[in-house]
């Protein structure tokens, strides 16, 4: 089944476990998509569509071969995006295609918007990331958190919170400095730290060189979080999706160990945030 062999491949552990089990209609031959002849459908998109019930009215999830592209099936009707463009994946993605169509197929009666992480980043890349204007006020938008970056503020007190900042931030920081050429300033205290302006003005020529899908990775990853450092170490591929996740939540595992777990909470932002950071990263994979 094409899951379990692109399993073998991945270097990342998925939050959706269940996947090796899901089934989709694919037309293979020798391990080669073939294309049908497929109806678009109208207009309206399917993702509108499920945005609008709330409610599951499609039976079966296919992925189909378009010359270099794949595109997602639903009744045999392409996956659009919100604003009724044809969600079409690269080839060389086929990774984010299979994890769509997981997604859909796994949607039950109710429709669940916050289990389609795939979709939503893959549309995003799709649908903004591909007009510069766009990608241009994303980049202005980003280069801001420099100044309000997680990795950036360190505590003396108390010292599991030190500790955990001294194994996941340092390193990222010194490799951020080193990679990029640039001066980062930390802070002590809760007050924003001004980078130097020559610092954002290289890590904007940094996101400038990035394409579309990266770009979408990046905005996702940056959100997810709150930090730019530790978007960029993903995208670049310098650090896991769990190392990224782990120092991003570093003030959180230090109150968890402290105090312990609050049920319904910590769990959640600990799943959830994985499925941020792990939906960038996949986006950017080429599997």
């Amino acid at each position: 089944m094409l899951l379990e062999q692109l399993g073998r491949h991945l270097p990342l552990r998925l939050a959706c476990r269940s996947l090796k089990r899901t089934t989709f209609n694919l037309q293979c031959s020798n391990s080669r998509w073939q294309s049908s002849a497929t109806a678009d459908g109208l207009p309206v998109t399917d993702t509108n569509r499920a945005e609008a019930t709330q409610k599951r009215f499609w039976k079966d999830v296919g992925i189909e071969r378009r010359g270099d592209l794949l595109a997602v099936t639903l009744d045999r009707r392409a996956l659009k995006t919100p604003s009724g463009k044809t969600l079409l994946i690269p080839v060389d993605k086929t990774l984010s295609a299979s994890l769509i169509a997981a997604e859909w197929d796994h949607q039950e009666i109710l429709l669940k918007p916050h289990a389609l992480p795939m979709t939503s980043i893959v549309s995003r890349a799709v649908d903004a990331m591909v007009d510069e204007e766009t990608r241009a006020e994303v980049r202005d938008a980003l280069v801001k958190y420099i100044h309000t970056d997680t990795v950036c503020f360190f505590h003396d007190y108390p010292e599991p919170l030190e500790k955990l900042q001294s194994k996941h931030w340092t390193p990222l920081l010194d490799w951020a400095r080193d990679t990029f050429d640039v001066k980062i300033d930390v802070s002590n205290s809760i007050m924003s730290v001004r980078q130097p302006v020559e610092t954002q003005n290289k890590l904007l020529e940094v996101m400038k060189s990035l394409d579309h899908w990266e770009m979408a990775a990046l905005e996702r990853a940056t959100y997810a979080s709150k930090s730019l450092i530790i978007a960029l170490a993903l995208v670049k591929k310098h650090m896991s999706v769990e190392d990224a996740a782990l120092a991003a939540t570093v003030e959180v595992n230090s109150q968890i160990e402290r105090w312990g777990e609050v049920e319904d909470t910590h769990d959640v932002d600990y799943q959830d945030v994985r499925r941020q950071l792990g939906s960038a990263a996949c986006l950017i994979s080429t599997v």
